[in-house]
């Protein structure tokens, strides 16, 4: 017996419903909000101990932690592999997904990973093992994050999140965007303080050693820097450069995990730069890091001039010593070592406290050549990762155009 029509707008109906269910549920599962998190099944590595030269190259930029990890950032991914001085990049030691959030910034301090996403989410994971330690709301960044397939700017200039310590010596984790500045506690994610602020008017800069949160406030009138206890978020001193003009930019230099040192001022163009020592009280001028290349290590100031490096006490300009390293640039800095590349794209490293020489090669791997330009560079453990660019570099190209290789990151051990 053959079935009516009306039979047949039955079974239909119901067979379309049928489908739209398991579209439905199909679609939920590949686009709601969810996270992956894979953890550590092996040791945690211990630390290389790597004779200086270079170790590898990599395709994207690590961020060195505690001297045993590389953490990577990628689209919708926080990654580990080790050890720090591996000659490639390897299988993930961890791994973390989130969706359909993107990775904003990644920060690091101790064996703590904070990674900040998209959403404004803070996710905390301990680089020991990978496993999530805490998860925090925080405000969503100003504007989405743009950044070119090595992923350098997320983890070597993250913007809008930073690890400040605290007057009493706890580390916070503080973030900013959609008109607010809030802070959290590094060691379990709870909330310290929020403020709310002008939507894009304001600017945190970073940390100083004595605990305070630097903040560029450009909302009303000239730009002003902003002093607030990283621990409470009260505001304190608001302060300007003499005869400064309109417009100001401020960084910070002489960075350790405890905080920075000192801040250098400029308004449009490089001439109007000025040197500040930072703390207790009004910036110090300190017109030995005047210079937009001058470094600052453990109460020395470093500047590279005609081939010689020079170490001067930060305070009065008495010179401590100098080293003849030749043409190029001072590139990074980090505790105890100064690094210098040269016109050869010889990477001299410098001790700091006395104008050694701790080693000098050249930056080559495999038969790449050096026939590259320094782009983004990083310093950290005893570690220096350079971008290599080609040249001449094209700012505007795609990412085969502006890179050197398919690898552009060369990696050295100091």
């Amino acid at each position: 017996m053959g079935w009516t029509t009306g039979q047949r707008r039955i079974v239909a109906a119901v067979a379309a419903t049928g489908v739209a269910a398991a579209l439905a549920l199909v679609a939920y599962r590949v686009l709601a909000p969810a996270e992956v998190s894979t953890t550590a099944r092996g040791d945690y590595p211990a630390r290389s101990q790597r004779a200086p030269g270079v170790v590898g190259r990599l395709p994207v930029a690590p961020l060195i932690v505690d001297g045993r990890l590389r953490v990577y950032a990628a689209q919708r991914q926080v990654y580990a592999d080790q050890p720090a001085d591996g000659r490639h990049r390897s299988t993930p030691y961890w791994s973390y997904r989130r969706w359909p959030a993107t990775v904003d910034a990644v920060v690091a301090s101790g064996t703590t990973v904070v990674s900040r996403w998209s959403d404004g989410m803070l996710v905390a994971l301990d680089a020991r093992t990978g496993q999530v330690a805490w998860r925090a709301d925080g405000p969503e960044p100003d504007r989405e994050r743009v950044t070119r397939r090595t992923g350098s700017a997320i983890v070597w200039q993250p913007r809008g999140v930073s690890v400040v310590r605290t007057a009493d010596g706890r580390d916070a984790v503080v973030t900013s965007g959609a008109g607010e500045v809030r802070a959290v506690d590094l060691a379990g994610g709870a909330l310290l303080w929020q403020a709310e602020v002008g939507r894009g008017c304001r600017e945190p800069v970073g940390g100083s050693a004595d605990g305070q949160l630097l903040t560029l406030d450009r909302c009303d009138g000239p730009t002003v820097i902003e002093f607030r206890d990283a621990a409470t978020g009260k505001v304190g001193d608001r302060w300007r450069p003499p005869e400064a003009g309109d417009e100001l930019t401020a960084t910070l230099i002489g960075c350790a995990p405890t905080g920075c040192a000192a801040l250098r001022t400029a308004g449009p163009d490089d001439m109007s730069a000025r040197g500040w020592l930072i703390g207790s009280g009004e910036p110090v001028a300190a017109r030995v890091l005047d210079a937009a290349d001058a470094e600052l290590l453990d109460g020395t100031a470093v500047t590279l001039t005609d081939g010689l490096l020079v170490g001067r006490a930060v305070r009065n300009g008495t010179e401590r010593w100098r080293a003849s390293v030749g043409p190029g640039r001072l590139i990074a800095v980090q505790s105890g070592r100064a690094h210098v590349l040269t016109v050869e794209n010889e990477l001299v490293t410098v001790d700091a406290a006395s104008g050694r020489e701790l080693s000098r090669f050249v930056l080559n791997v495999g038969s790449d050549g050096t026939g590259w330009v320094p782009g983004s560079v990083y310093a950290a453990d005893g570690y220096v990762a350079v971008e290599r660019l080609r040249r001449p570099v094209d700012l505007d190209g795609d990412d085969h155009a502006y890179y050197f290789t398919a690898e552009p990151l060369i990696v050295a051990a100091t």
